[in-house]
């Protein structure tokens, strides 16, 4: 059987895809491909594999092996997950509900097993991901929990609890000459007194309300309505809000808002914008939305302290069952000391797109 690689890059660390599916491999490029350096290949590297397969025999193999052992019980990327381990430390997992199976050996591949293409193709890049993760925390690198824009290598960084406007700040930005790095989360460490960003790839998230305001609705819901597709973990209310029309926010009984989820592609094709794949960072922007106010400055002392950092013991979709991550908890006060001297700037945002734009241009126009 014919096999296709590709293979995943993000500063000195990769990790290689490869697949009996031209669809998880294709896919694979796709993702990664705007933000991190992902490229076909012919041949898996020496390094990191994730290894995923279309092959129904393991995924009923392995869970059946699952079930028969004690196991333990998580939920991973919002599914639930049994686990087992071998003598050997293998570890073997299966998520019944999406039909997946995945086997990791110590010191080898990681392997997933799936019963259709797109959901071994979804597995695989979270794996690979989470690889690649594992390897930058390793090389002393942080995931800061912030959107980010580039201009002329220059970063800004924005900041801020959920429902900040964290992500409003950052699309705001990238419709007036600014380059989209993240909207949620980015990869960050200290070279001497530079702080380089990366991109975490991810399919990005924005409000039904916030694609209105920005003026991409439209020409969102007309792609839709033609057959083109959104990233397949969008929750199905979304897609028929869309095809129906309706602008109006859409919410869980949770509280945690419905959004449309793109394609880190889509960003540039759909809504016009321009992605970055690096940059560093030069000035903070802590928001605050509020709802009829007009934007302003704000004289806040707001800085960066450690809960605006993603770590192993707080990672709520992505807990480390396959033993990718470097154990420990990292050191984050030199990065700290460095991010507090930086330019910083609190801000109040209404729901004037044009207003709150000037008022992002004025502050990031002053960036050194």
């Amino acid at each position: 059987m014919t096999r296709t690689a590709t293979r995943i890059a993000a500063a000195t660390r990769a990790t290689t895809v490869t697949s009996n599916s031209t669809v998880v491999t294709d896919w694979a490029l796709r993702y990664f491909g705007p933000w991190w350096n992902a490229t076909g290949t012919t041949t898996a590297d020496d390094g990191p594999q994730v290894i995923a397969d279309v092959n129904p025999d393991q995924v009923t193999e392995i869970a059946q092996r699952v079930a028969e052992d004690s196991g333990e019980e998580t939920v991973y990327a919002d599914s639930a997950m049994l686990l087992g381990r071998g003598g050997d430390g293998t570890v073997f997992a299966s998520q019944p509900e999406d039909e997946l199976a995945y086997r990791a050996e110590p010191g080898g591949p990681l392997h997933v097993y799936g019963c259709e293409d797109i959901p071994v193709a979804l597995a695989a890049a979270r794996l690979a991901r989470e690889v690649v993760r594992g390897q930058l925390l390793a090389d002393g690198w942080s995931i800061l929990h912030a959107s980010a824009v580039v201009r002329d290598g220059r970063t800004v960084l924005t900041l801020g609890d959920k429902g900040a406007g964290k992500t409003t700040t950052a699309l705001l930005l990238a419709r007036s000459g600014w380059q989209l790095l993240a909207n949620d989360r980015v990869f960050i460490r200290p070279d001497g007194d530079r702080l380089p960003v990366l991109p975490w790839p991810s399919a990005a998230a924005i409000g039904l309300g916030l694609l209105d305001a920005l003026g991409w609705y439209d020409r969102v819901r007309d792609r839709v309505r033609h057959g083109e597709q959104l990233h397949p973990t969008q929750h199905r209310k979304v897609t028929d809000a869309l095809h129906s029309g309706s602008r109006t926010p859409l919410w869980k009984e949770s509280g945690k808002e419905l959004k449309p989820q793109f394609f880190p592609d889509q960003l540039a094709t759909w809504l016009g914008l321009t992605l970055a794949t690096e940059g560093h960072a030069t000035r903070i922007l802590f928001p605050k939305i509020l709802p009829g106010a007009g934007p302003a400055l704000l004289d806040q002392d707001r800085t960066v302290r450690a809960g605006d950092f993603f770590t192993a013991g707080t990672e709520d979709r992505y807990p480390d069952v396959f033993g990718l991550l470097p154990s420990g908890t990292p050191d984050t006060e030199p990065l700290l000391e460095l991010l507090g001297r930086m330019p910083g700037q609190a801000v109040i945002l209404g729901h004037g797109v044009k207003a709150n734009t000037e008022l992002l241009a004025q502050v990031t126009d002053s960036t050194a």
